[in-house]
């Protein structure tokens, strides 16, 4: 009798811990990030986001097949990317801005200019958070997503060497 009361403790307990858990983990609290863990969470989502936007316009309105490639692969992994940092800020208690973003399309060769130039100051970011950052979340992902920005940068510039 005593081992079924010690073991029904012991469930009241465990149950209690999970509970526990299940709250700190699903209901947002007052932000826990440093002001500068905020601040590249906020400027990585808007980048993605931007990113997204530019990547279905060049998939519609892209002369060469190979921007249109690339757009396409922009959508996705940028969309991928975006899902998990949404993810990360509400686990963390940030507000992510929802606003989309609406570009304009001027051609080929300006869209891939610019994604050239965006990819080297994103991979910089990212390189940088995940080295100086000071959420573990945040690094894990500015260092894995480093690789993919990486990827990204040198499709660009293959992509934009064939403009020229």
């Amino acid at each position: 009798m005593a081992q079924a009361e010690s073991k029904k403790n012991s469930d009241a307990a465990m149950n209690s811990e999970v509970a526990t858990t299940k709250e700190k983990s699903s209901s947002p609290q007052s932000s826990s990030l440093e002001q500068k863990d905020k601040t590249f969470l906020k400027k990585a989502f808007k980048g993605g986001m931007m990113e997204v936007a530019m990547g279905k316009l060049a998939g519609e309105q892209g002369q060469s097949a190979d921007v249109k490639k690339f757009g396409e692969r922009m959508v996705t992994d940028h969309s991928k990317a975006n899902d998990e940092l949404k993810s990360i800020a509400e686990k963390k208690g940030v507000k992510m801005p929802s606003k989309e973003l609406s570009e304009k399309w001027k051609s080929d060769k300006d869209y891939m200019d610019a994604m050239v130039k965006d990819h080297e100051k994103d991979l910089a970011e990212f390189q940088k958070e995940a080295k100086e950052g000071t959420d573990p979340d945040l690094k894990e992902f500015a260092e894995k997503t480093a690789k993919v920005i990486q990827e990204h940068l040198d499709l660009a510039k293959e992509t934009q060497s064939k403009l020229q």
